[in-house]
């Protein structure tokens, strides 16, 4: 084996495996498999055009050279952006540790308790900061929180508004421009209408629903707006509110002037800016809006015992169950850095966050004093952190970037300039110098120490405490901190303990030399704002990315910006739109989608302004070719798009893919491509090839972003030639195409810093090792199919009686035995696994997905476990049974009292390789039905913690 090749390390299967495999699955060699499995006529002739495969000590000297070609300067641009302190502590040991990264999103309640508390921490954070009643378990970006905000306020407007048309939704002119463009994006398909302007000046008529104001404005003024919301209140106008988090640590939080909703991002909360992401938005609400509110909530529960347990609550709210119905496609959140961010509230708490505001709010006033000196005047009458002034832009700006420092120019005559939790005293005597030499102005004495007066109207103050639980006060030593992120850790189930085969979701390898450089500060610390020339290591990176991307799928071209996989078939359908318009057939308003899909792509639709029509699925699982003869033939004249997965939903290559998308070319429609399947596609086939003229791919998926319990995600967009020209820009920075599409998400690239990780991937991997990691993703899987077989059956497979690089296994059988698939489920996290995917796209089922990166040796773990589990459920006879007091605790097996008809040995090590490594679930079986009778979503009260 070679040491140095990288495909070596990230495949787990070993040379010499493939013959027992080749046996057990019933092939010669590879190549008959992939015969068998990938029909001929979508087969790539030749080899993908990638650069050579980088070894990995290559690649990591090949980005820290990159890395150095990004200018680091001082951005004080603002714009819901600052840069901040991560503090050493959660970086080592959230950050950079796998046990946090690789796990996924909370839907095994049991396997997971860590991060759901974690997720409720933050959940308590926000709730407390914006003065609201709920909050979720944060969004993609603040952008388009608010943009979820005003569809949710359009969503739940009142009836008689409803009745009377009511579509009119104000949008401040304080508002950030990135915010206002992704407005723009998400109303006009849904024919909301946007007006911007003054919020002082604005006129409460009947023929609004709703208002979106900012909180301090975009260049720093903070407007008292209780008076404006008593007007919006007794019109019906419902109010949002974007607000920056630190600066409610001083100010009056919106849910006490009378906002709905308040939405924001927690960036500065201790996550780097990384040159526009990944970050954590919040969405926080009132409660009245609790079935309404978009995204993933984590509520309080109980177990089987009666103990007090954590789970998502109100998941009827989720895509999969409502589908064209749902309000929003947010299909994922930003976990890892919602963790982060809430970590940083438990290490500072209250105090601590009162003494960074304030050293913030200090900085900004200390500035304000000594530009004065110089003759050079701030415009607003109040602000936290960030200043507007009045001076000559042009020469400003040519002294600071030749020191090296980065402000807004807003025009030719306003500088604004945004402080934040890193600004020194050196950094603050470096700006008043820059103004003085580019005004030809005497240097005046630097600051000594920081200003003691207020610039904060006193009617904005804050007066109501915050973060009162005990969680926020308990750990601000840096090992207690350690102790109390490593007791989380130990409670959820990631890749460092064992594999998580879930169907459609490839949880595989995240290498450690794909991550080590998201900590690097060459990458960090870049503001998504800054003049391109000074992201010149990222502009290398994000260029190749997408030029790779683009060679993989065979398409003409990449768009990096949106940056989950939902947005990524938002911002797909959107360019197709778009295309439509722009040949003057805009009437095509017709989606055709297979029954098999996954829940987000109708929702996507209608986000879209789409009417979606559902195609049937035939016996084998594949799409009814018939019915969807019939149906494209029935909409042929507004026919706009088909949605499609491939492989399929259900695990098959459907040979018919060809004659499918030739058929809605035919009558005049362009071909989705869900790329959540794309591991069974690299170097084999390809999207362009099966006659899609766009995907969305699922980095955090295919190439190797890691899931970070729930987020991360990125979803780009790859598109034909025709759709180029509307690929989607940026208000602020230039990005996309001629006719591009308004903004999909805040920053011009995305969550560009997370990028980095499958750039890495793919130059590591090469060719060669993309091509073969997918041969290696199918055989897993059907090596896996084989060795179950006889004791479960698999309830779809190709012509050839292949699976592609997933299964789904029939589960509803064991109905006879009183055996459910929820039960093998719990089940399997006695054994140390997480459950396949369950009850998708077939309820009573499970999707099995092994991924190219785990070893032969883990594949019959798991093989064994499920057998084993499989001759349990022959040997339930009563309901008391090993599967339904699933999952078994160590509370549970420890304790005094037995009362179950099988040993204590069964329940706990049921095979004998777990006894070397085993997992103890830290509750038992949740109550979800109890969790959402009873809605709590914030930490317990301080009261609550004194009364144990």
């Amino acid at each position: 084996m070679r040491t140095d090749n990288f495909a070596s390390r990230h495949i787990g299967i070993r040379q010499e495996n493939l013959q027992h495999m080749f046996k057990t699955v019933e092939v010669e060699d590879m190549e008959q498999l992939i015969y068998e499995t990938i029909p001929d006529d979508i087969k790539l002739q030749g080899p993908l055009q990638l650069s050579p495969a980088m070894e990995e000590h290559e690649f990591l000297g090949h980005i820290q050279e990159l890395s150095k070609k990004n200018k680091v300067f001082k951005s004080y641009i603002g714009l819901g952006y600052h840069e901040c302190i991560t503090p050493s502590v959660i970086l080592r040991n959230i950050l950079e540790n796998p046990g946090w990264y690789t796990a996924y999103t909370p839907y095994q309640a049991e396997i997971a308790q860590g991060r759901l508390e974690a997720l409720l921490n933050f959940q308590t954070m926000v709730c407390d900061l914006t003065g609201m009643e709920l909050a979720n378990a944060s969004l993609l970006d603040e952008s388009t929180a608010a943009a979820e905000a005003m569809t949710m306020l359009f969503d739940v407007r009142s009836r008689d508004q409803k009745k009377n048309g009511v579509l009119k939704f104000f949008v401040s002119e304080e508002v950030l421009p990135q915010t206002l463009s992704l407005l723009q994006t998400r109303s006009k398909p849904l024919g909301i209408q946007l007006e911007v302007g003054d919020h002082e000046k604005f006129t409460f008529g009947s023929d609004f629903y709703g208002v979106l104001l900012q909180y301090p404005g975009k260049y720093g003024q903070v407007h008292e707006y209780s008076g404006f919301a008593e007007k919006a209140q007794a019109a019906g106008i419902k109010i949002a509110v974007a607000a920056d988090i630190l600066s409610l640590v001083l100010l009056t939080p919106p849910g006490a002037f009378g906002a709905d909703v308040v939405v924001g991002t927690t960036q500065r909360f201790g996550i780097p800016l990384g040159y526009g992401g990944p970050h954590a938005a919040f969405f926080a609400t009132r409660e009245a809006y609790k079935r309404s509110i978009p995204g993933r909530i984590i509520g309080v529960t109980r177990d089987v015992d009666d103990k007090p347990a954590l789970r998502m609550a109100l998941q009827t709210r989720e895509q999969h169950i409502k589908r064209d119905k749902a309000t929003s496609n947010i299909c994922t959140a930003q976990v890892l850095l919602a963790v982060m961010a809430g970590m940083y509230a438990v290490y500072h708490g209250p105090k601590g966050l009162t003494t960074i505001a304030n050293k913030v709010h200090a900085s900004a006033v200390t500035l304000v004093d000594h530009l004065e000196k110089l003759g050079v005047y701030q415009i607003n009458t109040g602000y936290f952190d960030t200043i507007a002034v009045k001076t000559n832009a042009k020469k400003i700006r040519v002294v600071a970037e030749n020191k090296e420092v980065n402000f807004l120019y807003v025009d030719e005559e306003t500088v604004s300039i945004a402080v934040n939790e890193t600004t020194s005293l050196k950094d603050l005597a470096q700006i008043i110098s820059i103004f003085a030499e580019a005004l030809g102005k005497d240097s005046i004495a630097p600051p000594t120490a920081l200003a003691s007066k207020v610039a904060v109207p006193e009617s904005t103050n804050r007066t109501s405490p915050f973060l009162e639980n005990n969680i926020f006060n308990a750990f601000h030593s840096e090992t207690e901190l350690m102790r109390y992120i490593k007791k989380l850790e130990r409670k959820d189930l990631a890749l460092n303990h064992s594999m998580i085969s879930l169907g459609s979701c490839t949880m595989k390898l995240n290498a450690a030399s794909e991550m080590l450089p998201l900590s690097w500060a060459q990458w960090g610390n870049i503001h998504p704002f800054v003049p391109v020339e000074q992201a010149k290591g990222y502009q290398i990176v994000l260029k190749e990315l997408e030029k790779d991307l683009t060679a993989i799928t065979g398409f003409a071209g990449t768009s990096l910006q949106p940056n989950s996989g939902a947005q990524g078939e938002y911002a797909g359908l959107m360019t197709i739109r778009a295309y439509h318009e722009s040949r003057g057939e805009g009437h095509r308003n017709i989606c055709i989608i297979p029954a098999s899909a996954h829940g987000t792509n109708p929702a996507s639709a209608v986000m879209a302004g789409m009417q979606v029509v559902v195609t049937k699925t035939d016996e084998k699982g594949n799409i009814d070719v018939q019915d969807l003869e019939e149906k494209v033939s029935l909409h042929s004249d507004k026919l706009a798009a088909l949605m499609v997965t491939y492989p399929s939903t259900h695990g098959v290559f459907e040979s018919s893919i060809r004659y499918v998308t030739q058929m809605i070319h035919e009558h005049g429609g362009q071909v989705y491509m869900d790329g959540a399947n794309m591991n069974a596609q690299v170097g084999l086939t390809n999207p362009a090839t099966i006659g899609a003229d766009v995907c969305h791919l699922n980095l955090h998926k295919t190439f190797a972003i890691p899931h970070g319990g729930g987020g991360p995600g990125v979803g780009p967009i790859c598109v034909a030639e025709q759709l180029l020209p509307f690929l989607p820009g940026n208000p602020v920075i230039k990005t996309g195409g001629e006719k591009a599409i308004s903004a999909i998400s805040s920053a011009p690239w995305g969550s560009a810093l997370a990028c980095l990780i499958s750039y890495g991937y793919i130059k590591m991997l090469g060719e060669s090792g993309l091509t073969q990691s997918t041969k290696i993703a199918i055989l897993n899987a059907n090596y896996i199919k084989n060795r179950l077989r006889g004791g479960f059956n698999v309830l779809y497979t190709g012509e050839n009686g292949r699976a592609a690089h997933e299964m789904i296994i029939d589960c509803r059988p064991f109905k006879q035995n009183g055996i459910e698939v929820t039960d093998i489920a719990k089940r399997l996290m006695d054994y140390g696994f997480h459950a396949p995917t369950v009850s998708f796209p077939v309820a009573g089922t499970l999707m099995i997905e092994p991924t190219e990166s785990e070893s032969l040796a883990e594949l019959d773990r798991f093989c064994d476990a499920m057998l084993s589990i499989r001759q349990e459920i022959d040997e339930a006879k009563t309901p008391n049974n090993v599967l339904k007091n699933a999952p078994h605790t160590l509370d549970m097996v420890t304790s005094d009292t037995w009362d179950f008809p099988y040993t204590r040995e069964k329940a706990a090590f049921p095979l004998s390789y777990i006894r070397e490594n085993k997992f103890w679930p830290s509750v038992r079986r949740v109550d979800d039905a109890y969790g959402d009778r009873n809605l709590i979503c914030t930490c317990a009260p301080i009261q609550a913690y004194a009364e144990i």
